[in-house]
């Protein structure tokens, strides 16, 4: 099987293709890989495509992977911001993760993750995590902190 890697100059042309509120991952994120497919008002969600360095060494995905997921994309889901310009941003105060399915080592996952509560200060959120033939592969819940000067009440969400 003959694989093509893409270039830089390939790379940067699809980026400048999405949706300007899409933020292009960076630090771990980029590390990780995953995309950030939709975001919207208490709404988020990331894709995965399973490459060999994100299995354990029973070839199956990572359960620090999964996490991964479902922490960023319940993250999103509470940060999203009408305003132009405005970021919003928010650490993690508590995580569950409940491991469900198993996902097969060539597919892809997608964390849907949904704002379910919160005020000023701090939010929640909840994420179901799918392969790419929509099976439940493991769920996840958040409380989640505004950073500083992120959570001022007049920026809508």
């Amino acid at each position: 099987m003959l694989v093509l890697l893409p270039n830089e100059n390939a790379i940067s042309a699809v980026m400048s293709e999405r949706p300007s509120h899409l933020e292009t991952p960076v630090g771990f994120g980029k590390l990780v890989g995953y995309r950030l497919t939709r975001w919207r008002p208490d709404e988020a969600e990331l894709e995965l495509a399973l490459e060999p360095r994100h299995l354990n060494r029973s070839d199956v995905p990572h359960g620090g992977v999964i996490a991964t997921l479902i922490d960023t994309a319940c993250g999103f889901a509470g940060c999203y911001s009408t305003e132009p310009g405005r970021r919003r941003r928010a650490v993690t105060l508590a995580l569950n993760t409940s491991f469900i399915g198993q996902a097969e080592a060539n597919t892809t996952l997608i964390a849907k993750a949904r704002r379910t509560g919160g005020g000023q200060t701090v939010f929640f959120a909840r994420c179901d995590l799918v392969d790419g033939q929509g099976r439940l592969i493991a769920t996840g819940e958040g409380t989640f902190k505004y950073l500083r000067g992120t959570d001022d009440v007049k920026t809508p969400r």
